[in-house]
């Protein structure tokens, strides 16, 4: 197995800012743009697009993984700063705010990775394992049951996702977090 030797300072700002563009872009619903166009918005050239990302789909996978990469870092550190039961409330409340904040974004993602269900999947897998590290916190404080496993809050994430974009989905997706939340806590007797 090979190792990717790290990019160089001024070829990490380039595929920085070609990332940063088709982030903002995605979020506007531009997805039918020509591809080299990526490359003039950003300011780089067209060589460095197909360097870095040599389809659309490239570039949308690594936007995505890059958003599944901070919302599981977002998750150690709530489980570092608080405790188990307060940053998994953090957490899935977070997820709503951000997928709410970016819908666009979310739309344009799901649409151009279609086709890459290998890439959905491994990236839905890294999610579960962040949640379900939550999930063991509480259960380890206590807290949390421990006869409810992270596919029934995934499952519950997947449907907030496929009902975003539906009139008063936010307040809806607030309530069912808060439901997820309440069949969670564990109950004494």
């Amino acid at each position: 197995m090979t190792t990717a030797k790290p990019l160089r300072a001024d070829a990490r700002r380039n595929r920085d800012a070609l990332l940063a563009k088709a982030r903002e872009l995605f979020a506007e619903g531009c997805f039918d743009l020509r591809f080299d166009d990526f490359a003039r918005l950003a300011g780089v050239g067209t060589g460095t697009l197909y360097r870095h990302f040599p389809t659309r789909e490239a570039l949308a996978e690594a936007v995505y993984r890059e958003e599944l990469t901070a919302m599981c870092a977002r998750a150690r550190e709530l489980r570092a700063t608080l405790s188990a039961t307060e940053a998994l409330a953090a957490f899935l409340r977070g997820f709503v705010s951000h997928l709410d904040a970016n819908q666009g974004l979310a739309r344009t993602l799901a649409t151009l990775m279609a086709t890459r269900s290998g890439t959905l999947a491994e990236g839905g897998r890294e999610l579960g394992q962040a949640i379900a590290d939550l999930l063991a916190a509480g259960v380890e404080e206590g807290a949390i049951r421990d006869d409810v496993g992270v596919g029934a809050v995934m499952m519950a994430l997947q449907g907030i996702c496929m009902a975003c974009d539906q009139p008063g989905s936010r307040a809806d997706a607030d309530g069912v977090v808060t439901l997820v939340l309440d069949g969670l806590h564990r109950r004494t007797s």
